[in-house]
């Protein structure tokens, strides 16, 4: 039996999130760091379990997205994956349709970053990839990521985003976007 649990961080025991740590390792293939794991907490998280297991995971956290003189309250997606041998099942789509629910519900605009040439799978959903300029308010200033320019995408974008403009995160360990 296939079930789909949406939790807060604080809401997962020790095990679960251990279990969650393990399914992510094996989904990036050992790309998967201690940063990206601290990324992926204190947000809410969707789950799809297969016998008490962990099979598909993704991670909705609040982060502040500066765009056209405001800062845009955003539900940045974060460590969505499925188990190497789950895949072409459908979890995915499970996760990400309980995740597009809280950013919709919640957020003023939905963010993530597609990794590995995941942007069709996120398009075909309605994530639109961002046309413009990505940069990072760091410690010293505003900086460009031009390597993040083909993978960040958005959701639900309010009218008065300009999909072509420039958009800014704030700055964190790791990976920024």
């Amino acid at each position: 039996m296939t079930e789909v649990r949406t939790a807060h961080t604080a809401q997962l025991d020790e095990g679960e999130l251990k279990a969650l740590r393990s399914l992510l390792d094996a989904a990036f293939d050992g790309g998967f760091t201690d940063t990206d794991w601290d990324h992926t907490l204190g947000g809410v998280h969707a789950v799809v379990w297969e016998a008490g297991e962990p099979v598909a995971h993704g991670a909705v956290v609040q982060r502040r997205l500066l765009h056209g003189g405001r800062a845009l309250r955003t539900g940045y997606l974060e460590g969505v994956a499925v188990r190497p041998d789950r895949r072409g099942r459908g979890h995915g789509a499970s996760v990400m349709a309980a995740l597009e629910a809280v950013v919709r519900g919640a957020y003023v605009l939905g963010a993530l970053s597609a990794a590995g040439g995941s942007g069709a799978f996120y398009e075909a959903r309605g994530w639109q990839r961002w046309q413009g300029r990505t940069c990072v308010l760091t410690p010293s200033g505003m900086e460009r990521t031009p390597e993040d320019d083909e993978s960040v995408h958005v959701l639900a974008l309010p009218t008065s985003v300009d999909p072509k403009g420039v958009l800014v995160c704030e700055w964190r360990d790791g990976d920024v976007w």
